[in-house]
């Protein structure tokens, strides 16, 4: 029987909590029971073990990445939009460390609930990349560049691997302008 006052709603928000101050490998069964003041076996009546554990901050974690994305982009096309996305991703993952690097991997194949979180995302960069009129492939190209390079950038900020002393907000946006000017012949010489 579940613990009074015990939801899964509370577990997950007590694990994003202890991964966003301590990293994702600190969210464990023992720690999130230790947080909440009960014993680990009260856990599984909310969550599957620590891999379901992990997949509800995974899910948060997209819901709340393409919130904050949507947001963003909501009355902007083209390079107004990709910047204003670019520093909201930046934004979110410099603030939830944890809950960000839960974002990272690609939902299972059979995990319906996380694969529609996750296509919501896809979805909002889909839309900014109409900026540049890519569509099908091309857009997908468009998505992965965007990311890959926001999210390098992000991840070696996290790390402390800028230490020279040139402007990381210059840098930042100098990355996103180059990703919009290549955004704009993605499509050139096929």
């Amino acid at each position: 029987m579940p613990r009074m006052g015990l939801d899964a709603g509370r577990v997950v928000d007590t694990a994003v909590a202890i991964a966003d101050a301590d990293g994702l490998p600190a969210v464990t069964l023992a720690r999130v029971s230790a947080e909440l003041g009960v014993r680990a076996p009260s856990l599984y009546s909310h969550v599957e073990g620590r891999p379901g554990l992990l997949r509800a901050v995974a899910v948060r974690g997209v819901r709340e990445l393409t919130a904050v994305l949507r947001d963003a982009a909501v009355g902007r096309s083209g390079p107004a939009a990709l910047a204003a996305v670019a520093r909201a991703y930046r934004a979110f993952a410099l603030e939830h460390r944890g809950l960000y690097a839960a974002t990272v991997a690609a939902p299972p194949g059979d995990d319906r609930d996380y694969r529609a979180a996750a296509g919501e995302t896809v979805d909002v960069m889909l839309a900014v990349m109409r900026g540049w009129d890519l569509e099908g492939d091309d857009a997908i190209h468009g998505v992965r560049a965007f990311r890959s390079a926001v999210h390098g950038f992000v991840t070696i900020e996290a790390a402390g691997g800028f230490g020279m002393g040139v402007d990381v907000d210059a840098s930042f946006q100098r990355l996103v302008a180059t990703i919009a000017a290549g955004l704009g012949g993605a499509t050139r010489g096929r």
